[in-house]
């Protein structure tokens, strides 16, 4: 029998309270948090000065808490960033340790299906994905919790596995995957096409630089999907044309990955549909389906 949900493993669930977590949280995200209601989850990153990317993450609203569902490995860096930037400002930071993350990519748990649309699902929250709708839902709640209610309606576990094949068909990035510390830009990530950035929503951190590459058209590379004929090839391995590179590997499994491809690059060797070798492995790029971006951006 298929899956249809698996309990995330390498996601966390944070807890940010307190009178000024919203303008507090608003003030260094990419997302614009006016957006954010216990009917509407989002998804955001928190960038370097210079716009680099740090972290994301997705973040819903219980109560008056913001919860946020974070990776796992990063999570503790997270917190003393966030912690850097609060000074006096009233809000608390916890790790919800006994709590889990889990993805619903295959069946009906009563949400509309609208990007970001949220409830409450036992004691935690339920969401569909914000960047893309057809990635199905998450659900951040106390262990537990998701594989009991779950269960009763009838759905089937699956492993985590199971919703990387379905991320990476959809060309979704995976955090610590195929966002790089202190070096992916949000445009070449595509969060801007994946509602992770808001351009009119004023000052964040990273916010110039983000606006700069966006307004002066100096996006040049971009993440996107390929197809794999062979191994996957390792992470970073250059994706070559003869003997030039055009792209750089990032996830994959599969037949499916993700790659970060030199748009000009592509362009000049034959565009998308090009056969890239990477060790005897042929990789094919493509547009994703949701992508509005152009191929290359004008000079």
């Amino acid at each position: 029998m298929e899956a249809n949900y698996c309990l995330l493993p390498g996601r966390d669930v944070l807890r940010l309270s307190g009178a000024d977590v919203r303008t507090f949280l608003q003030a260094l995200v990419t997302r614009d948090l006016d957006h954010l209601s216990p009917k509407n989850a989002v998804y955001g990153a928190l960038l370097t000065p210079q716009g680099k990317y740090l972290f994301d993450f997705f973040i819903a609203q219980q109560d008056d808490d913001l919860l946020l569902d974070v990776e796992a490995a990063r999570r503790d860096e997270l917190v003393k960033r966030l912690n850097m930037y609060r000074l006096r400002a009233d809000v608390t930071i916890e790790r919800a340790d006994n709590w889990q993350v889990h993805a619903v990519f295959d069946g009906d748990i009563g949400l509309e299906q609208a990007v970001g649309a949220a409830r409450a699902f036992g004691d935690g929250v339920a969401f569909v994905d914000p960047r893309l709708a057809a990635a199905g839902a998450r659900i951040m709640a106390p262990a537990g919790q998701a594989d009991e209610i779950l269960g009763a309606t009838g759905l089937i576990a699956g492993e985590a596995a199971d919703y990387d094949y379905v991320r990476l068909n959809l060309a979704l990035p995976d955090s610590g995957r195929d966002l790089v510390v202190d070096k992916s830009l949000m445009l070449e990530s595509n969060l801007d096409a994946l509602h992770g950035v808001d351009f009119d929503k004023g000052c964040f951190v990273g916010q110039e630089l983000t606006a700069r590459t966006k307004y002066r058209a100096l996006v040049r590379k971009r993440l996107l999907p390929v197809t794999i004929d062979g191994p996957v090839p390792v992470p970073n391995a250059p994706l070559m044309a003869g003997d030039k590179e055009i792209a750089s590997m990032r996830s994959g499994q599969g037949d499916r990955g993700l790659a970060l491809v030199r748009l000009d690059r592509l362009a000049e060797a034959g565009g998308l549909g090009l056969s890239l070798t990477a060790d005897g492995t042929t990789v094919t790029p493509a547009m994703p389906d949701w992508a509005e971006f152009p191929l290359q951006e004008s000079e």
